[in-house]
């Protein structure tokens, strides 16, 4: 079963007033004037990649990317334009003008954002979709390669696999999430206990702030470079590109997945893995993925764990590994599956009978039914026992068959625990044993009555208080959630009402974030629901 825990992104219920209407209605005709006086000589070709309501692919591009039906109902806030920029100026444009008219900005790269905030605003807004902004320029003689915002993993991957087989970028584990929301939250994959977070990785970076000057890492300062490095997309301004150190992959990888039920003692497997896990050899990335089932024994429901490991080499040398660790878990020889990099890649996707061009498919048309979702997340610090572990399948059990329920557990330790946790803005380091993703999802048929899913998940995150971190209840900014505290809808906040939210994701991180945002946007015009504030605002 394929694991939602990198693929999938509140209910927003809007009332649209008519001041809200009119306001719109004004401030697009201001706005669209101000395009096209921005650079009259070229508003010709800009033109082309403006998107208003009166344009027949209006909704078409607008919904191109939305990957959370939950946010495409007719309630749903729309972009007032939206604008699939081709060179800089379309954004340095877009910039000046929104901020002329009072319009708030939205950055979208591959659409993913799990609260929608890339494409939804509750105030008047654009969207800039970086669709365009997706060229992938490999270097493989010095092992980096500049790669643009909009592009998604999945053409990373590709154009990287297409000069060569044995270097790679620690990208996503969905092929189709974009790169720029994915690098400015941090961004881990399979390779994130080896070499560590992509934003790690990222070697300089090509960025325009809100008076749209264009920026590279020795123009920007090293404080802007270490924020947009991992403190969250939406903040600072837009970065266009990023150029990134790729990393080695062997030419053979092994991978395992293996289900076990309650019947099967999923519960003391998955309680020793946590003992395990952590302190396996980097090579390894290890995820335990759960939800309930139908059981074949005697057709109650029951829990499956499925216990999923891809590691940096053949199966000789993980096969004496895994039994000499974990032989609990019961592997059988057939269990390991040898393939190459890319292959993984499609594995895990659910891709495994499609070749390699697969991953430059944007819409992901293979997935079967669009499919709502609200996402949590947790890091833990010391092993779970057995009873919380019972207690999590009591509330698993509950979900009714309209719904699915899957919680990730994701392994950390390996490099992660060598990274100091101020070296970039994503904290989450050393003494982390590992993650919890918690999903709830849907099918979109279901969204006239999403709050008793988003509730369900809610009492389930009630329950996991006692047995995850504390002081802060850390939570991971890829993996948004607006529950653990917002700005206003507006995106105007205090320092105070933004550190409820803001030092679960960034620990005491979060005021070097203030600082920087102080210094490079004082104005606050870059924010959202959960975007970084200025100090005095």
């Amino acid at each position: 079963m394929k694991s939602l825990h990198d693929c999938l992104p509140l209910l927003f219920v809007v009332v649209f007033s008519l001041s809200w209407v009119n306001a719109s209605a004004n401030s697009n005709d201001y706005f669209l004037d101000c395009l096209s006086s921005y650079h009259p000589d070229e508003f010709t070709s800009f033109s082309k990649v403006i998107y208003t309501e009166t344009n027949s692919s209006y909704s078409a591009v607008v919904e191109s990317s939305i990957r959370n039906p939950r946010f495409s109902t007719p309630n749903t806030p729309k972009p007032l334009v939206i604008i699939t920029p081709s060179n800089i100026s379309h954004v340095q444009a877009t910039i000046h003008c929104s901020k002329k008219h009072g319009l708030q900005i939205r950055t979208r790269s591959g659409g993913h954002d799990f609260e929608g905030l890339s494409y939804v605003s509750q105030v008047p807004f654009v969207v800039i979709d970086l669709v365009h902004f997706r060229s992938i320029d490999v270097d493989v003689k010095k092992e980096e390669a500049w790669i643009q915002s909009g592009a998604i993993t999945g053409e990373v991957y590709y154009r990287i696999n297409e000069k060569t087989t044995n270097l790679t970028f620690p990208g996503a584990l969905c092929h189709t999430v974009g790169i720029g929301g994915f690098i400015s939250g941090g961004g881990y994959g399979f390779l994130f206990r080896k070499y560590g977070l992509a934003a790690d990785n990222v070697i300089d970076a090509q960025f325009v702030d809100a008076n749209g000057r264009v920026l590279d890492r020795r123009l920007m300062g090293e404080d802007l470079f270490w924020a947009i490095r991992g403190g969250g997309g939406g903040s600072f301004g837009i970065v266009l590109s990023w150029k990134v150190k790729l990393v080695h992959v062997p030419s053979t990888v092994t991978v395992f997945s293996v289900g076990r039920t309650l019947e099967q003692n999923a519960t003391q497997l998955l309680h020793r893995w946590q003992y395990v896990a952590p302190n396996l050899p980097n090579d390894v990335y290890s995820v335990v993925s759960i939800s309930s089932m139908n059981s074949t024994e005697n057709g109650e429901r029951t829990v499956l764990a499925t216990f999923t490991s891809v590691f940096q080499g053949v199966a000789d040398e993980l096969i004496p590994l895994m039994q000499e660790r974990f032989p609990e878990l019961g592997l059988l020889k057939e269990d390991y599956i040898e393939m190459t990099w890319i292959e993984s890649i499609l594995f895990w996707n659910q891709l495994s009978n499609e070749t390699s061009e697969i991953l430059l498919d944007r819409s992901n048309r293979n997935s079967l039914v669009p499919l709502s979702y609200k996402s949590k997340s947790d890091y833990v610090r010391k092993p779970m026992p057995e009873i919380a572990l019972q207690g999590l399948w009591s509330r698993l059990l509950e979900v009714n068959e309209t719904s699915t329920a899957i919680v990730n557990i994701i392994s950390y330790g390996g490099k992660m625990d060598e990274i100091p946790e101020t070296e970039t803005p994503f904290p989450h380091r050393k003494g982390t044993l590992y993650k919890i993703n918690y999903n709830i999802v849907w099918q979109e048929e279901e969204n006239s009555n999403p709050q008793r899913y988003i509730s369900w998940m809610r009492t389930l995150y009630s329950y996991m208080g006692p047995f995850v971190s504390k002081s802060p209840r850390a939570a991971y900014v890829n993996y948004r959630d607006l529950d653990i505290g917002r700005n206003n809808d507006d995106g105007k906040t205090s320092y105070k009402q933004a550190s409820v939210w803001g030092r679960k994701y960034f620990k005491n991180n979060f005021d070097r974030l203030v600082y920087v945002k102080t210094k490079i946007d004082p104005e606050n015009f870059f924010k959202h629901e959960q975007s970084i504030p200025p100090r005095f605002h």
